[in-house]
């Protein structure tokens, strides 16, 4: 495992590790070997699983949800 367990961290520490892997993952797309995107999408799945798990009721938000981006206008119409 590569960083401190999810479940281990308080709920700061979650959002930041989160946002560092959000922030981080373009690059490491574009950039990174093999091994560093397969790590990369490793941690980010567990961060994210432990986020999910912590806050299964979270608001989603209407606009992205399948029905929802259908019902948006068209761009540039």
């Amino acid at each position: 495992m590569i960083g401190v367990e999810p479940g281990r961290l308080d709920d700061q520490q979650l959002m930041k590790e989160l946002e560092t892997i959000h922030r981080t993952r373009h690059s490491t797309l574009l950039h990174g070997s093999n091994d560093a995107l397969h790590a990369h999408n490793e941690r980010m799945a567990q961060l994210e699983g432990e986020y999910l798990r912590r806050h299964p009721r979270r608001v989603i938000t209407s606009g992205r949800t399948r029905s929802g981006a259908r019902e948006r206008e068209p761009q540039g119409e």
